[in-house]
């Protein structure tokens, strides 16, 4: 009896060992699972500092090296070596960089050792800001339709801008060159950058506008640089019209005896001229300018060759007064009783830039009194307002007559 009882304890204290044994293992495996895991973890972090220490020792390498010279490749000899002209002046004959990347092609700006002079990189071609920023993105929103008017103007516009960009052939088949450019002189606010506009949106070429006083530069040559790179841009985005507004900020005629503001504004518009001449007539860049002071314009600008049409966009009359009044009528609840001849009877002397502003006076006569309706009396109002009052200083005695 005793012995078999021993012969039980004995196998119950065995399978208790097992099973504390069996629980041991498991507890270990588990141990060891998550030290693998975190031997996983600490390898990936090495690696990734690993990563982030040779980036920065090669952000480091880059900056102990020192500055690269410009250069400018004149010529290319074969797979190893280019004839370079260097920024100090000296030409060379220099190694490429086996890391280079692109193509070297003669006129392009590359950097060089200092030491060797070696083909290290090349470099974007320069960009001007001021010149980028002259572009219009988006083609302009003006139509013919919203000039008045101008019929015989919008006419002679079209013959010489936009159907030599549209219709080439045509002159090819003639035998004859378009001309080069137009100016557009007349009194302000008859509608002569609005005339450009229109035909810019005709055409759907690249717009570039620029007014002349930008081209005027303190140091000496920019102004110069700017009209250059004007030029290259309009060419590299053909079709495209160039409109210089008001010219006469850097076409005035040269005198005698000038300062050296002077000058620099005379060495720009010996530019302008140089540009103007190396224009190719049947190419696809056109040239429009406007002023209101022609009798200041160097004749140089005004010789055939250069701006070989001149329009003159005159004061509008009765019949195109009446004319702009309802393009700027046309989107305006009017009352039917409206008579706009008679509206432009009464504007005698007034340019488009007025028709436009009376016909929003008018219609702030009417958000003043809370109408949703303008009439005849409100553009008479407007009339008085800014062509009578403003003018004599009548303000108080004409608006309360025509309360």
């Amino acid at each position: 009896m005793n012995e078999s009882q021993g012969g039980a304890d004995f196998s119950r204290y065995i399978l208790d060992r097992m099973r504390q044994l069996e629980e041991r293992n498991l507890s270990l495996r588990e141990q060891k699972d998550r030290v693998e895991g975190e031997k996983r973890v600490i390898e990936n972090q090495k690696l990734k500092f690993e990563r982030e220490a040779r980036k920065l020792k090669s952000e480091l390498e880059r900056l102990r090296v020192g500055p690269m010279v410009i250069g400018t490749v004149i010529d290319v000899l074969d797979e190893s070596r280019v004839i370079v002209k260097s920024s100090t002046g000296p030409r060379f004959v220099v190694n490429i960089s086996q890391f280079l990347e692109g193509e070297l092609k003669p006129g392009v700006q590359v950097g060089l050792n200092q030491q060797s002079f070696a083909v290290m990189c090349i470099l974007p071609s320069p960009k001007d800001p001021a010149v980028f920023g002259m572009e219009i993105e988006e083609v302009p929103s003006e139509q013919f339709l919203m000039i008045g008017g101008l019929e015989g103007q919008i006419s002679e516009v079209r013959e010489i801008v936009e159907l030599p960009l549209k219709r080439p052939d045509l002159f090819m088949k003639v035998g004859i060159e378009p001309p080069k450019g137009v100016l557009l002189y007349g009194p302000p606010g008859t509608g002569k950058t609005l005339l450009a506009k229109a035909v810019a949106n005709s055409t759907e070429a690249t717009f570039l506008r620029v007014v002349g006083s930008e081209f005027v530069q303190k140091y000496i040559g920019e102004g110069a640089r700017l009209v250059r790179g004007l030029f290259e841009l309009a060419k590299a985005k053909a079709p495209a019209i160039v409109f210089i507004d008001e010219l006469d900020a850097i076409g005035s005629r040269r005198m005698d005896g000038a300062t050296s503001g002077d000058r620099e504004v005379q060495r720009t518009l010996m530019q302008l001229l140089a540009e103007m001449d190396g224009f190719d007539p049947r190419g696809e860049v056109k040239l429009m300018a406007a002023t209101n002071r022609p009798d200041m314009l160097d004749p140089a600008l005004l010789r055939p060759g250069r701006f070989d049409r001149m329009i003159y966009v005159p004061m509008p009359n009765k019949d195109a007064r009446a004319s702009i009044l309802e393009i700027h009528t046309r989107t305006m609840n009017l009352d039917p009783n409206v008579n706009l001849r008679q509206v432009a009877e009464m504007t005698e002397g007034a340019c488009g830039a007025d028709l436009k502003a009376i016909a929003t006076e008018a219609g702030m006569f009417a958000i003043r009194e809370e109408r949703n309706v303008v009439y005849q009396n409100d553009l008479e109002r407007a009339v008085f307002k800014l062509l009578v009052s403003e003018r004599r200083g009548e303000s108080k005695e004409v608006l309360s007559h025509y309360a």
